[in-house]
């Protein structure tokens, strides 16, 4: 029987193939599509091929390669000190305030003790002064000898001590915030206004409080 020469699988070539082993289709280098070999890639290979390198970083524009902007950095930093010198401010600021607050608030407390210890004081003295009234009497008369002369000075020094200052003397210009006038004496050339002839009973007080206004006599000037 005479063998055609183009009848598939007589030919040379097909005896140089050992038998039993298929013919391989050569696959793209490199590809890595296909479990089989010579099978072409199916839809779904292909899409995932697609991803895997853009996740690797195949894909442009990847947070890698933007560039960092070094101007972003120094604003942030400006800012929050701008934030700290404002707080900073406003702490002195608040600090300042408390302060005069509490210098204030000093300034009234020991202007209230002040005032409480002077009250007391005042309190404490006002009956003295008609004491004080009797030993004046008396030294007018020279009537203030001996031991009693000694108690009336040492009297006189304790309530001094303790604030209580005599004013009221002959010549003191009239004011009627410390004296008080029992009588005007008529018209004197040698005065130019209104002026103590004669003290009756002197004045007292205590700081700037009046414990008594001074009982006094009075001149007025001739021109009146």
């Amino acid at each position: 029987m005479t063998h055609r020469p183009d009848e598939p699988g007589q030919g040379p070539e097909a005896h140089d193939l050992p038998e039993g082993e298929p013919t391989a289709a050569p696959s793209p280098e490199g590809s890595g599509f296909g479990d089989v070999a010579g099978q072409a890639p199916s839809q779904t290979e292909v899409e995932e091929k697609v991803a895997g390198d853009a996740v690797a970083g195949d894909a442009p524009g990847t947070a890698e390669e933007r560039p960092v902007d070094p101007d972003a950095d120094v604003d942030t930093e400006e800012d929050e000190l701008a934030a700290m010198k404002g707080s900073l401010a406003d702490l002195t600021n608040d600090l300042q305030r408390l302060q005069a607050e509490y210098a204030n608030y000093r300034k009234r407390v020991d202007r209230d003790r002040q005032l409480v210890a002077e009250a007391a004081a005042f309190k404490a003295l006002t009956p003295v002064v008609e004491v004080l009234d009797t030993i004046d009497r008396a030294r007018e008369h020279g009537e203030l000898d001996g031991g009693f002369k000694a108690v009336a000075d040492q009297l006189e020094r304790v309530v001094a001590s303790a604030g209580l200052v005599r004013f009221g003397e002959p010549g003191d210009a009239f004011d009627p915030t410390l004296h008080e006038a029992l009588s005007h004496l008529g018209a004197d050339p040698d005065v130019e206004v209104t002026t103590v002839k004669h003290v009756a009973k002197g004045g007292y007080r205590m700081g700037e409080r009046v414990v008594r206004a001074a009982q006094v006599l009075v001149v007025d000037p001739a021109d009146a």
